[in-house]
């Protein structure tokens, strides 16, 4: 009788211990399957998101250096303001629609201009970026990650981001040009004078530009697994998979 009763006590013991063996087994073939290293940690959080914004400006923002990367572009085109807006449309009726053309196509050549030489200051922000909130970023809409960087870093980025603009105006002559069209429209008689500032304005929409571009590669990464080319693109991501 002892004998059967000291076998019994030991049945849920051994049992348990099987139990954890084939616990321990399973979470190794499952790990093995999904080949995905574990992201637990807020760092790693980060550093997925800061590499889903760099593609969106190495793939996306690189687009729109490129001769008419802007002009040609009708997410990001530059159209006029309204002032400006006013101009053209005056100097078209007096039969200057050729210099109209012109002024319009050279803010945009400024804007390329511009990225090309002010895609190292976004790369910068984004290695200096500390996301606080990472994970609700993640789990946030299609472009949440774009939209932090856009909040966090306009200021600053338009502190460096106007000079460039403003040489970049000088180089391809959208400011001897747009000074013709402006002369001439102030020179019209009974019109109201105008005097943009024209840096200030091509500066806010070629970042306008900047930050749409890279929001289109955020998205991408997040409803796209092929575009989620690396590990850790790959971990991070299928966490925001998991909440859908």
């Amino acid at each position: 009788m002892k004998k059967i009763l000291i076998s019994l006590l030991f049945v849920p013991i051994i049992s348990f211990a099987q139990f954890g063996d084939l616990k321990k087994l399973a979470e190794s073939k499952i790990q093995k399957v999904t080949n995905l290293p574990k992201i637990n940690t807020l760092p790693d959080i980060s550093a997925g998101l800061k590499e889903a914004l760099n593609n969106g400006i190495t793939k996306q923002v690189s687009k729109l250096t490129a001769e008419d990367g802007f002009y040609k572009n009708e997410l990001v085109k530059i159209l006029l303001p309204e002032e400006l807006q006013k101009v053209d449309k005056t100097l078209r009726s007096i039969g200057m629609s050729n210099l109209a053309d012109q002024g319009l196509v050279v803010i945009n050549r400024a804007a390329e201009d511009a990225v090309k030489e002010a895609t190292p200051i976004f790369v910068d922000a984004v290695k200096n970026m500390n996301f606080t909130d990472a994970k609700s970023i993640l789990m946030g809409n299609e472009k949440a990650a774009t939209t932090y960087l856009e909040t966090a870093t306009s200021s600053a980025l338009y502190d460096k981001f106007s000079p460039v603009v403003a040489t970049s105006l000088s180089k391809v002559n959208a400011d001897k040009i747009w000074s013709q069209l402006i002369s001439k429209y102030n020179s019209i008689p009974l019109v109201k004078k105008v005097n943009p500032d024209l840096k200030d304005y091509v500066t806010k929409e070629t970042m306008k530009g900047v930050f749409t571009m890279i929001a289109i590669e955020e998205k991408e990464i997040r409803v796209n697994l092929k575009s989620r080319t690396s590990s850790l693109l790959q971990s991070v991501f299928s966490m925001q998979d998991k909440k859908k």
